[in-house]
């Protein structure tokens, strides 16, 4: 069976008297240790399709499937509050924007350690522990100052760095990365995608990874699924 298995995802978006079908039918399998890159123009709905596996689309958007399993458990089924155990759990997002995913009032040591004391039982101590160790992996130095500071202290190949951390901190089944190079120059998003590739070979991980450079698609995937218009 395989780790992650979506079969006729449909996301469909009311608008007025009419309805956007932004995702339709969308069928693909990944397995574990596996790289699965989903290509396709802007617009066609590949943001979307990450937003449906997480269940954090809009709030008038509508999440329809045959089949969305993770391990065996069934997502279409579960409560929100079964979803939130999932989430940042087994099933972990590395968004294309860090800034905007990262909490400007908080320190980075306060966001890393939630993740972690939110789905295991440690003290606050031992989250910290684990965020050092996890910054530490993902190539960012001096861990304890790090640990101090806020995002807008970091430049953006660092707190990128800390989303792949912060989506590491669990050991996740499965990560799914939307466009995480985008936002970042030349330099640094070959670092990152460096980074990526050798975190998800080293744990063994399935990544699902979401992205129009079919450059990119040619050095990492293992597999490749194209959108077109949904």
């Amino acid at each position: 069976m395989a780790l992650l298995h979506v079969e006729n995802l449909r996301v469909e978006i009311p608008l007025g008297q009419d309805t956007l079908h932004a995702v339709r039918g969308l069928d693909f399998q990944v397995e574990r240790g596996e790289m699965l890159c989903i290509v396709g123009e802007s617009g066609c709905g590949k943001s979307l399709t990450s937003l449906a596996l997480m269940d954090l689309l809009p709030r008038k958007a509508r999440r329809t499937a045959t089949t969305l399993s993770l391990d065996g458990i069934d997502m279409l089924t579960q409560s929100e509050r079964q979803m939130c155990d999932l989430r940042g759990n087994r099933l972990a997002m590395i968004f294309q924007e860090p800034m905007t995913s990262l909490n400007p009032a908080y320190s980075i040591g306060d966001q890393l350690s939630e993740v972690l004391t939110r789905h295991r039982k440690v003290s606050r101590k031992e989250a910290l522990q684990r965020a050092a160790q996890m910054l530490d992996k993902v190539g960012i130095s001096n861990a304890g100052e790090r640990l101090r500071q806020y995002p807008h202290q970091l430049s953006g190949g660092l707190r990128q760095r800390v989303i792949i951390a912060m989506a590491l901190m669990c050991e996740p089944d499965v990560i799914i990365a939307d466009e995480p190079t985008t936002a970042l120059d030349v330099t640094i998003q070959a670092q990152i995608l460096r980074l990526i590739r050798d975190i998800q070979k080293e744990l063994g991980l399935a990544v699902i990874f979401i992205t129009h450079d079919l450059g990119l698609v040619a050095r990492i995937a293992d597999r490749v699924a194209v959108m077109y218009a949904g």
